[in-house]
């Protein structure tokens, strides 16, 4: 069981041009996304997070539900959900304003057990950001390495939910030595100031950097780092294609079976260039549609 641990959220999408085009709710979430993508290529996955009671809150676990995800670790609110204003630019990126105060999933608490089988839990986005829910997470976060199960980190970096940009640096650096794979984007990378190579002397066994059409780079604490070339796609949007690498990377971790801290530093080169161009597959993939939507098993066989 992989267990993923962090908000849903309605994404608002554009519909055509300026200010005021029309916005189309979807499905959304950092964690939600990941969680999604995790059951559509058939890892046993389930979501740990507070949804709301409202349609929006129920139309999230319907789709969990659907795509096969354990939802019996979701806690459940009568606050909003919690929305994010989503605009893309000419190249399918996505940025992304957000309306979270007094939302269900900010009053997350740490549960007593995590569901039986676990051997992982991905942490990441927004749900780190926001208290009191933030320190709930980042206790899980801490409870888990203490147990000795794989701990995965997408921090997701919004810098508009940020109040204190120092503040939230040190707290990343804390949350290191908890962190077995570490992954993030260019981006991300460039606001937190750091490097591979100096988060990996602070825990993680690896570090995932996506450079988005340009591929991936794993570093390891071996000082090996390895390589692969995006996939060419027409890009629609890339909303969730960071997302579908976390998904891809712990499933196909957990398919070699490497889904461990163990495991995670045994693995060779040839095995990292078949994990991250899968990685790269399946994110293209996600990438050729519009919204969240994830591949399924079938659409990356032979990959």
């Amino acid at each position: 069981m992989i267990v993923v641990a962090g908000e849903s959220l309605i994404d608002l999408v554009p519909q055509g041009t300026g200010a005021l085009a029309a916005l189309t709710p979807a499905l959304g979430g950092g964690p939600y996304n990941t969680a999604v993508a995790l059951g559509r290529l058939g890892s046993p996955t389930a979501f740990c997070s507070r949804v709301s009671y409202d349609a929006f809150g129920e139309a999230l676990l319907d789709r969990l539900r659907e795509t096969g995800v354990d939802v019996s670790a979701v806690q459940r609110g009568a606050e909003p959900t919690t929305l994010a204003v989503a605009s893309v630019g000419p190249d399918g990126s996505a940025a992304y304003s957000f309306y979270v105060e007094g939302t269900a999933d900010r009053l997350f608490t740490a549960p007593a057990a995590l569901p039986p089988g676990t051997r992982a839990v991905s942490f990441g986005t927004c749900s780190l950001v926001l208290e009191p829910g933030a320190s709930a997470y980042e206790e899980l976060m801490r409870t888990a390495s203490a147990q000795g199960l794989f701990t995965a980190l997408d921090p997701n970096i919004r810098p508009g939910l940020i109040p204190d940009a120092d503040a939230y640096r040190a707290r990343f650096e804390s949350w290191l030595p908890s962190v077995s794979l570490l992954k993030l984007s260019e981006e991300d990378a460039r606001w937190l100031g750091g490097t591979p190579r100096e988060w990996l002397a602070a825990g993680p066994s690896a570090v995932v950097i996506t450079r988005g059409g340009d591929g991936l780079t794993a570093f390891t604490r071996d000082g090996a780092e390895h390589a692969v070339p995006g996939e060419k796609v027409d890009v629609v949007d890339t909303i969730g294609a960071g997302d579908t690498v976390n998904a891809a990377l712990l499933h196909g971790l957990a398919e070699h079976g490497a889904l461990s801290p163990a495991g995670l530093a045994d693995l060779d080169a040839e095995g990292w260039t078949r994990l991250l161009r899968f990685a790269a597959r399946a994110a293209a993939v996600t990438c050729s549609r519009a919204g969240a939507e994830p591949p399924y098993a079938s659409e990356l066989a032979g990959v």
